[in-house]
């Protein structure tokens, strides 16, 4: 039988996950078969945190594959507030009547009666509605049992750890902040764990070079990766090979060792990815490659390293 993955507490709801999740913004690069097909994958890996959101389109797949899957056996996170406008773009709605309409239209994508985890999407430029507006639609929703966790769901670490001072949120899922390659949330993180809410960390992979590594077509922060960050790639990537580390499972277990981190939301378009990211987890990687890293001022010197194995 295969290694469980650990189970943590969100926040201080009683919903537990496990400490990798799928993220399914990319699973419909494919056929239907395909993204269902990842969504089956994750859940027989024992991974129970599923990840989506209206902008993503993929609310839909999620329905077909967890028809007949027991209700308890997974998590469910879906978003408000960033919506698909019909013609190829996006718009921002943040209203009372906008949330409601969006979680009626993700229930009946997802043909759920509930989700788990309900996020405000990317409100950067909108944060007094996101404050005002959108956060008491949530926490009425959380206080009926529609939603169990009221969470934000941004590229910054700053608006959330405002949110976390300001309100009565359970999670956030932070996107590419807390990373090998970069690690500027570090006070963040620490002012959201002081107050006991969960951070769900994803973009571990800087949304492609730290799963790829440093090639001609190396993504970051989803364009193309600008030559500080392939040469600081590079450099990781030395020392990967040193100590016959692979950069993936460097990338996961540097970001999974921070304690603010509760779970790591890792998206995958094709089924061999979840696997390997599980396994990426499970990878031994020896005390000197951190050490190594620390020495070469490749991460932050107050950065928690994973411990010893």
């Amino acid at each position: 039988m295969s290694e469980s993955i650990p189970l943590v507490q969100v926040g201080q709801t009683d919903l537990k996950v496990t400490t990798i999740g799928l993220g399914t913004a990319h699973i419909a690069k494919g056929s239907t078969e395909q993204a269902v097909a990842i969504i089956h994958k994750a859940l027989e890996l024992g991974i129970t945190l599923l990840d989506t959101a209206p902008l993503y389109r993929t609310e839909p797949y999620l329905g077909l594959a967890l028809q007949g899957v027991p209700r308890e056996s997974f998590v469910l996170a879906t978003k408000v507030g960033r919506l698909p406008d019909g013609q190829g773009g996006f718009t921002f709605n943040y209203s009372r009547d906008d949330i409601l309409k969006s979680i009626d239209n993700s229930l009946t994508a997802l043909k759920l009666d509930h989700v788990d985890i309900l996020h405000i999407h990317d409100p950067d430029d909108h944060y007094e509605e996101a404050l005002n507006e959108a956060f008491p639609t949530l926490a009425e929703l959380r206080h009926q049992g529609v939603i169990k966790a009221v969470g934000a769901g941004m590229n910054q670490s700053k608006m959330l750890a405002d949110f976390a001072t300001s309100a009565n949120f359970d999670c956030f899922l932070l996107a590419g902040r807390y990373t090998l390659l970069e690690q500027t949330s570090l006070d963040d993180i620490a002012t959201i764990h002081d107050r006991r809410m969960s951070i769900f960390a994803g973009g571990v992979y800087n949304s492609g070079i730290l799963a790829t590594g440093a090639t001609a077509n190396a993504t970051y922060n989803y364009r193309a990766a600008p030559a500080p960050i392939v040469e600081k790639a590079k450099r990781l990537e030395a020392i990967c090979t040193r100590h016959n580390v692979p950069l993936n499972a460097a990338a996961v277990q540097f970001t999974a060792a921070n304690p603010g981190i509760t779970s790591l939301v890792i998206g995958a378009d094709q089924v061999e990815q979840v696997e390997a990211n599980v396994n990426a987890m499970r990878v031994e990687i020896p005390v000197a490659f951190w050490q190594e890293l620390r020495a070469e001022n490749l991460i932050e010197p107050n950065a928690p390293l994973p411990e010893a194995q």
